[in-house]
């Protein structure tokens, strides 16, 4: 998973200290690739979220212990959320806390 330098700026200037999503994202950024999941997904059909996407965004939810939708909302509204998920600060999320199965 690359990170957008853009966001990585807008994160550490934000949290100068880091934060636990920012301290993940440089030490395991690259842990839950991809490609690392192409079998789990089927090859025909409406394209998935990105599957490294998707297992980080558990991982954070579960460590955080949140719900689906607040983990949704993390990810539209928190900066240390975007950097570690490889997301540019727009304010717009793609991704869907129904998806996450509640």
């Amino acid at each position: 998973m690359t990170f957008r330098l853009s966001t990585r700026r807008v994160a550490f200037a934000a949290f100068p200290h880091g934060t636990l999503c920012l301290r993940l994202a440089e030490a395991l950024g690259a842990l839950y690739a991809n490609e690392r999941f192409a079998d789990l997904f089927p090859r025909r059909g409406q394209p998935a979220e990105a599957p490294g996407r998707l297992a980080w965004v558990m991982v954070l939810q579960f460590v955080e212990n949140v719900s689906d939708r607040a983990a949704a909302d993390a990810v539209r509204g928190r900066l240390d959320w975007k950097y570690l998920l490889g997301l540019v600060p727009t304010g717009r999320s793609s991704v869907d806390f129904s998806r996450n199965g509640g």
